[in-house]
């Protein structure tokens, strides 16, 4: 890696409670040290910010007054950090072990055609795996791969993925740019698939690196089964497929995503939420206009056989996977 590389982690907050504090003491840690940290703070109501602007008074600190979303927060830091060139994305519940940021600087060397890369994920405080990257289904459901195995079953060489889990996520800033970031619209949930589809679509590859360790506690400051994670991840994977899907694929696996969506209702009103998995994908149809007009400025039907060989295809598979958390 040049010497010349600057890098900026960028950290967004929202009610995280103690977590907070420990992700950005794990930081100040790292063997190798980024050029800035950037962390966003969405208007929390709790204390999870209490102390740490003086703690960590070299590092920067965007207190916004409204709840701008996990999207819109980490967009609006990555445009600031003008003199960086890449970026390292870290969820507030990530704890990043010393060696993590210099791993994943030591990676575009060992993979220069790669845009992004994705770390490798570990339950916190636990035996269990959180994820090695994510996976996207034909159907439109997305899930993190060995999520829930144990750490000692997953043995995993640096290879491509199709995304990250933006929860510990590197990407060239450039780039982000030029897709325009997160979509904005998605809030939160789903938005770093959406965004890595359409880097894939643009011939971008992304990578897993095993070496580059996080423990992430998962939904802290939201549960994974609430009505807020379940309409925005439900919305969100809708208007994903709409707007990535490339032809003439978009049609061929239009019945699976359609089924999908349809036994979605019937598993979450089981699981009583009905109301938000219903507000959930009324909210997609309503948005599809809005979406379908992206859709003609997202396609590269050049890459789009590509795209659709990293994908999952097994008929049955999403329905045996747990529902994708962040």
């Amino acid at each position: 890696m040049k010497s010349s590389i600057k890098i900026a982690v960028v950290i967004v907050n929202w009610n995280s409670g103690e977590y907070l504090g420990e992700c950005l003491r794990s930081l100040k840690g790292q063997s190798a040290q980024p050029d800035r940290v950037l962390i966003v703070d969405n208007a929390s109501t709790d204390a999870s910010l209490k102390g740490l602007e003086q703690e960590f008074a070299e590092w920067d600190f965007i207190k916004l007054e409204t709840n701008t979303g996990f999207s819109a927060g980490n967009n609006l830091a990555v445009k600031r950090a003008e003199d960086c060139d890449w970026i390292a994305f870290l969820n507030p519940d990530a704890m990043p072990h010393p060696d993590w940021l210099a791993r994943l600087k030591e990676a575009p060397d060992q993979f220069p055609d790669a845009a992004w890369f994705g770390s490798h994920m570990q339950g916190y405080k636990n035996d269990r795996m959180d994820g090695t990257g994510d996976v996207y289904h034909v159907c439109g459901a997305a899930w993190r791969r060995d999520h829930g195995l144990q750490q000692s079953e997953v043995k995993r060489q640096a290879g491509e993925i199709f995304s990250p889990c933006a929860a510990a996520a590197f990407i060239r800033r450039d780039v982000f740019l030029q897709e325009k970031g997160f979509d904005e619209n998605f809030f939160c949930y789903n938005e770093d698939v959406d965004l890595g589809f359409r880097l894939r679509l643009k011939g971008y590859q992304c990578f897993y690196i095993p070496s580059a360790v996080v423990e992430h506690v998962g939904s802290a400051s939201t549960d994974r089964y609430s009505d807020f994670a379940v309409y925005h991840g439900q919305r969100n994977l809708v208007w994903s497929y709409f707007r990535n899907m490339p032809d003439p694929w978009f049609w061929i696996y239009l019945p699976q995503h359609i089924l999908f969506n349809l036994s979605s209702l019937i598993w979450f009103s089981l699981k009583g939420r009905a109301g938000s998995i219903f507000k959930a994908k009324w909210d997609a149809l309503k948005g599809l206009p809005r979406v379908w007009k992206l859709r003609q400025v997202t396609q590269n039907t050049k890459a789009g056989s590509k795209v659709v060989d990293a994908m999952s295809k097994g008929l049955w598979v999403p329905y045996t996977k747990k529902k994708r958390s962040r």
